[in-house]
């Protein structure tokens, strides 16, 4: 397993070499000018300076070269001098990628964002990992009851309309008729006491809903389908035979088994907890990594957008690799000797 790792390891690295040239490469041919939003009576010289600022005077492969040098090794410096409360080197000579609308550090902006982010969308994604399972597997164990049929609907229902719909229709009802909770996200807001903490919690309410019956929705008819198809296999029949309780058949023997494509999709779905749900983000005014990206993209910050997309790209290759582990662990058949 650990050789197995380490090989991964290995080829990942030419994997986001390759990613982060193809990445860079096509933002960079993208028709965007940093100077197009200026006004008109800025003589082309100031403009040329601006420019060269940003050094957007140089070649191509020198621009690639010092982006990736500020992303992967100045940056990891940075966040450990953060960390250790150490320093490693003169931080000060020390290059980092810079956004072209804020002339700020991007993994600052990303660091900014990143607690708004988790707290709506990754806590959604794990009520719905923690909803989904158990409504699968009761709905393939009671196949065609009212419970299953009735979680069927649900499951569509929720899978099926958009979450512009979803959002929308939950401001109209529970913040302009009912006035119960905020129907926009207030980034800014501070957790000191009991009441604030409450405020917290009904401003998270809507955006959290949204996205646990969608997320919900989608985790749980895999489930289903995963569980009813080793439900009719060979050794589910045995176990029955030789006595096994219906328990151990179900929980030990058909849904250990039933989990390895579901882990899949779990897994795929994490690095979308980080890039945000820009939707709903938007409809709820969450200040999170996917407005974040939002805004990078209107404004044409292209190193904005060029390290928030590389960071997606390790992140679903690095939770690629933590699925194919679990595999092993869910299925002692699967082995990486």
């Amino acid at each position: 397993m650990f050789a197995y790792t380490l090989r991964r390891l290995m080829f990942a690295v030419p994997t986001l070499l390759a990613i982060s040239f193809v990445i860079f490469a096509l933002l960079d041919l993208a028709p965007n000018d940093p100077t197009g939003d200026l006004p008109l009576t800025i003589p082309p010289e100031v403009r040329d300076q601006i420019r060269s600022s940003l050094g957007l005077d140089q070649p191509f492969l020198i621009r690639y070269l010092l982006w990736l040098q500020q992303f992967m090794i100045n940056e990891p410096l940075n966040l450990l001098e953060r960390l250790l409360g150490v320093e490693l080197g003169n931080s000060s000579e020390r290059l980092r990628v810079t956004s072209w609308a804020t002339r700020s550090p991007v993994v600052d902006l990303i660091i900014q964002r990143l607690p708004q982010t988790l707290w709506v969308i990754g806590l959604s994604y794990v009520l719905a990992v923690l909803i989904a399972v158990p409504l699968g597997v009761l709905s393939a164990y009671r196949q065609y009851s009212w419970f299953d049929q009735l979680g069927t609907f649900l499951s569509m229902v929720g899978f099926s309309v958009p979450t512009f719909f979803t959002g929308v229709l939950l401001i109209v009802v529970f913040s302009s008729w009912l006035g119960w909770f905020p129907a926009i996200y207030d980034t800014n807001h501070r957790v000191t006491d009991w009441q604030s903490l409450v405020y917290q919690l009904r401003q998270m309410a809507m955006p959290v809903f949204v996205l646990t019956l969608y997320n919900t929705s989608q985790i749980a008819r895999f489930v289903r389908a995963s569980l009813l198809d080793n439900l009719s296999q060979d050794y589910i029949r045995t176990a029955r035979a030789k006595g096994v309780k219906e328990r151990s058949v179900l929980l030990v023997h058909a849904l250990r088994n039933s989990l390895i494509p579901v882990v899949t999709v779990i897994a795929l779905g994490v690095p979308a907890v980080f890039s945000g749900a820009i939707i709903t983000e938007q409809i709820f005014r969450v200040n999170g990594l996917g407005q974040l990206l939002i805004i990078a993209i209107q404004g044409a910050d292209i190193p904005l957008v060029q390290t928030l997309t590389f960071i997606f790209a390790i992140l679903i290759i690095l939770f690629n690799l933590i699925a194919d582990l679990l595999y092993a662990m869910l299925d002692p058949r699967i082995r990486y000797d």
